[in-house]
Order: structure tokens, then C-alpha cells, then sequence
């Protein structure tokens, strides 16, 4: 066992996964002698040569649009998108191509190749190197959409995605590449599709996943302090989406909230607040709630703590599942106005 952050814990999924098949190619910018921005690619083209770890030109339309002629001829390319919004660029290669190949052709064709993004904040970046672009993939059908809380699901994940006969984008939260845990590499954990439930609990299920695992962890500790049982479950897989889980936690506690970085208005999370809703509707105390990022662009780097969920906007969110629930919190959480018990959340 070693301690192993997030980005080693990538850095050899990608190391054994060119040793294990010589059909995988790794490329991108940046990612050959540098080793990529974050490090992740660090000693690949050393250890396996510039014809399998390689840097491409500044187009990220054309890293895709090659990547998919490759995929279709017999390798497995793994290509990189610098930053989240620089991956824009090539969205219409993703959408138009790299979704819809196994379908245009009958399953003739089959795409096996893997997008990684770093994406969320976190980090102090500026313009355009901090986003959480996730709802747009997610509502193309075609791809598998994937992103790891934790060291050893980086790992793990990433070595199902490279296996994957089709198309995977992985998420990667840049936020959590230099989070650490105790780790025996090789290792897999549970299977790509499924979530995982981080911390059981019975007062109210958060749902969260990739940069927002570890902060719901540590609302569900703060909780803890306060006499409330909170359980944690990692998405791990966007798309396809876990039902079976989810919504079992959920109806285990009778409460929910959604939590990620990503803008609240049109997010992710009113996907799973609805597929929740729908499934668990008769188990439900109270609505199911979102905690997301403001509906702004990502602030700049001094700003960004307003703008991304945190422990207490998280815990002001139970505290209004409380109320709902016809259960009087010791301080009114926001937008419930009018009550002798007090006004405002945390401080």
C-alpha cells in the first residue's frame, strides 16, 4: 500500500493500459515530453515512445476528428482536451462523429476511444480553463460518460473506459488531482456503470459526484457533529445512470439533494432530481433539492469560492429538507421566510 494521488493513480492506469494492448495510443497537447499540464502522461513517451504517446497540433477538432479515424482502423486512441472549455472546439466531431458512428452504420463500426477532460474549478484558473461542461455530453446519447471522486476509481475507471468497445468521455476533476489515499495499484474497484455508496446514513441521501464527492463527505462529517445521518453516494457513471442505487439510498432515507459545480439552471442535477422524483415519488418527505454552482460562467480565480458548493450551502439544503418535512431546524434555512425561529443559513 502507497499513498497514490488522483493524477498518479491516472498516470498509471494509462502506463498499464499501453503495456497490456499496443493497439492504445495516447495524444494530445502537451502530453508527450512535458507529461501534460497536470502531469498526468509524465514519463509515457520516455517509457514507450513518441509513436504511442505523442503531443498533436493546437486543434482540438482535429485531435478528435483524428482519433475517430483511428478507432475505426484497429487502435484504441486515448486523447486529451487541455482544459474543459477548450474542448468546445471539437464538440461537433464528438456530437456528429464520435456519438453517432455505431449507430450510422448499423453496429458495423464501433468506436473504442477515450476523451479525457480535466474539468470543474477549484484551481484559481481563468478564462476558459475552468468549466463543468458534463450536461452536454451527457444529453448526447451514444457516449459513456464517466468521472472518478477518488484515487482509486481513476484508476480503475479509466482502465474499464480504455477497454470500453465504445466511445467514453471521462471527466476528470482537476480540483482532486493532488487528493491522496492509500492505495495498492494495480486495483479496480466496482464496475463502470455503477455508483457506489461513499458513507451510509439515514436522515437524507447527497448525490454527488467527481469535485463534489469529497465536499459532500465532508458535509456529511459537519452533519455528523450536528446529530444528523447523512449518506453519500458517488455517481461515478453520469451515462448510463444508476437507478437501482440511487434510488435505493434514497428511499432508505426519504431525502435528497444533488450536488455539483456546474451552473443549477439546466444542470445535471435536474436530471437526477427528475429520475429520482419519478421512481421514489411515494418514499419522499420532501422535494428533492439541488446545490449547484451559481448561473454565471466561472468566476474569476479570487471570486470562485462564491461561486462553487460548499459544506454550508450544502447543509443550509438539508436544513430545508428538514422544514419541508415539517421538522423545525434551529435556524431558518433560505428562502423560508416569516418564522419566529431566526433568518438566514451558516454564517
Amino acid at each position: 500500500m502507497a499513498e497514490v494521488s488522483m493524477a498518479q493513480a491516472l498516470n498509471r492506469a494509462l502506463r498499464d493500459a499501453l503495456a497490456e494492448d499496443p493497439t492504445v495510443v495516447v495524444y494530445g497537447e502537451d502530453v508527450g515530453p512535458l507529461g501534460g499540464v497536470f502531469r498526468v502522461t509524465d514519463g509515457l513517451t520516455a517509457e514507450f515512445g513518441e509513436d504511442r504517446c505523442f503531443d498533436s497540433p493546437l486543434a482540438e477538432s482535429g485531435i478528435v476528428g483524428t482519433a475517430v479515424g483511428m478507432a475505426m482502423n484497429g487502435l484504441r486512441p486515448v486523447v486529451e482536451l487541455q482544459f474543459d472549455a477548450f474542448a468546445l472546439p471539437a464538440f461537433e466531431q464528438v456530437v456528429s462523429h464520435v456519438a453517432k458512428m455505431r449507430n450510422r452504420t448499423r453496429g458495423r463500426v464501433s468506436l473504442p476511444m477515450v476523451i479525457r477532460i480535466p474539468y470543474g474549478g477549484g484551481i484559481g484558473a481563468v478564462e476558459h480553463h475552468g468549466d463543468s461542461s458534463e450536461a452536454y455530453y451527457t444529453h448526447t446519447p451514444g457516449l459513456t460518460v464517466v468521472t472518478p471522486g477518488t484515487p482509486a476509481d481513476a484508476y480503475s475507471l479509466l482502465r474499464e473506459a480504455v477497454s470500453s468497445p465504445d466511445p467514453v468521455v471521462f471527466l476528470e476533476p482537476k480540483r482532486r488531482y493532488w487528493s491522496r489515499a492509500e492505495l495498492d495499484l494495480p486495483a479496480r474497484t466496482a464496475p463502470m456503470d455503477r455508483a457506489v455508496v461513499r458513507r451510509e446514513g439515514s436522515d437524507a441521501t447527497l448525490i454527488a459526484y467527481g469535485p463534489m464527492v469529497e465536499t459532500a463527505l465532508e458535509a456529511a462529517d459537519a452533519a455528523h457533529g450536528e446529530g444528523r445521518s447523512l449518506e453519500v453516494v458517488d455517481l461515478r457513471s453520469l451515462s448510463p445512470f444508476d437507478d437501482a442505487t440511487v434510488c435505493a439510498s434514497v428511499r432508505r432515507t426519504g431525502r435528497a439533494v444533488v450536488v455539483h459545480e456546474a451552473a443549477t439552471f439546466g444542470g445535471y442535477g435536474g436530471e437526477v432530481a427528475a429520475r429520482v422524483t419519478e421512481q421514489c415519488f411515494h418514499y419522499l418527505e420532501a422535494p428533492v433539492l439541488r446545490v449547484g454552482g451559481l448561473d454565471i460562467p466561472y468566476p474569476p480565480p479570487k471570486l470562485e469560492h462564491h461561486h462553487l458548493p460548499g459544506v454550508d450551502r450544502i447543509l443550509d439544503a438539508v436544513d430545508r429538507l428538514q422544514w419541508e418535512a415539517g421538522w423545525v431546524p434551529d435556524t431558518v434555512p433560505p428562502g423560508v421566510a416569516g418564522s419566529a425561529a431566526g433568518s438566514g443559513g451558516r454564517a
